[in-house]
Parts: structure tokens; C-alpha cells; sequence
């Protein structure tokens, strides 16, 4: 199985809310609430590029604007990380089945490192990262390599996901895909579910949906 992070087992958006909503101040800026939820998912080339344009001030550099948010939020990760309803759960019963699992987040590696005190260091067999790929999501890389780092065929895992971009990448990958929407609302598509939550749900209502 292979699992996002941000916003799928941890509601840690409201995070990365604060970091950029403070960094906009930084810069004599507020961010407009539409172009923070079109960054929701998005590689950091590409948020960046919305959150510049978003304040008006596009000439900022990306990489002075990325590395502020992430030291920001290296710091809310370290206290404040709150689990998704029925994340840990399915987590838990994930490791003790023996089923491989890894985590495919867009977030680096320097946060995930962060993140991974709270999920626990042996819940994953593998761990894929942002800035790790060449290719990050929706681009399917990112599921490719989950799936070969478990030496699994991407058809027959299940990814979940909770946003348009992150659902977009494990399809393009093969994988099934479900997703549990939290900042913004994911379409149906072949080879995805929509779920309202992760609460109660166990391994074995995951073997029913198709």
C-alpha cells in the first residue's frame, strides 16, 4: 500500500497555511484563499510560482521563498502534527498484516525526517520523497518509484491519496487509487474511489472496493 502524507494522514495543511500565510506578511502581502488551495498537491516549482504570482511579486526567488516555508514548517511539524480521522488505525493494521507500505509525499526530506517521528520509523518499508524524484506529482514518477522500491508492480498496489494531483500521479503510475478529500474535492475516475474519511475503514472493506 502506499500512502500521501499531507492531508491524508495528517491534517497538516493548516500548517503549511501558517507558514505561508506568514511569509506573505513577510513580504507586505496577503494570499488570496483560491490560490492557496491550487497549491494544495503541487510541487514546489509550481507553488511557488502561484504563491509569487498570487502576492503580486513575481520576480521573488523560488528556492529564498521555499526554503523560508520549510524551516517554518519544520518547526509546526516537530509539535503540532494532528492525524487524520482513521489514518493511524489502518496504519497500524497495515504493519501488523505485513502488507508493504510506503509513504510518496511531494513534501522534502528534511520535514518527512520530521514527520516520521510521529508515524513511526518502522511503519514504512520505503519512503519517497519530493525532492527525490525527478518527477514530482502528478507527474507518476513518484509512485513508480515507491512501487519498485517495494519490488511490487504498481498494478497491484493501492494508493491513497486526498487531492486532485496526488490521485492524478498514482493513476498515471497504474496504481488503484482511493481518495479521501480534506482541502479540496477529488472527481471520480476509473481505478479511484472517493471516500468521505478513512475512519472505520480496515483492510478488508479495502479488498471490496474495485
Amino acid at each position: 500500500m502506499l500512502f500521501d502524507m499531507d492531508g491524508t494522514l495528517f491534517d497538516s495543511e493548516p500548517l503549511w497555511d501558517i507558514a505561508i500565510e506568514e511569509l506573505a506578511a513577510e513580504y507586505g502581502a496577503v494570499l488570496a484563499a483560491e490560490v492557496r488551495l491550487a497549491m494544495v498537491g503541487r510541487s514546489v516549482p509550481e507553488s511557488m510560482i502561484l504563491f509569487h504570482d498570487g502576492i503580486g511579486q513575481p520576480w521573488r526567488d523560488a528556492k529564498t521563498s521555499s526554503d523560508w516555508i520549510y524551516d517554518r514548517v519544520a518547526v509546526l511539524f516537530a509539535t503540532d502534527l494532528v492525524w487524520r480521522p482513521g489514518a493511524r488505525e489502518l496504519l497500524t493494521e497495515v504493519r501488523a498484516a505485513g502488507i508493504p507500505a510506503a509513504l510518496v509525499t511531494s513534501t522534502n526530506r528534511r520535514v518527512v525526517e520530521i514527520a516520521l517521528d510521529t508515524l513511526g520509523r518502522n511503519t514504512f518499508d520505503a519512503v519517497v520523497c519530493g525532492d527525490e524524484v525527478a518527477f514530482t506529482k502528478p507527474h507518476p514518477d513518484p509512485y513508480l518509484r515507491a512501487a519498485k522500491l517495494l519490488g511490487v508492480e504498481p498494478a497491484d498496489c493501492l494508493a491513497i491519496e486526498d487531492s486532485p494531483t496526488g490521485a492524478a500521479s498514482a493513476l498515471a503510475a497504474g496504481t488503484r487509487v482511493i481518495a479521501v478529500p480534506h482541502a479540496v474535492s477529488v472527481d471520480p475516475a476509473p481505478g479511484l474511489t472517493v471516500l468521505p474519511t478513512l475512519a472505520g475503514v480496515t483492510l478488508a472493506h479495502l479488498a471490496t472496493l474495485r
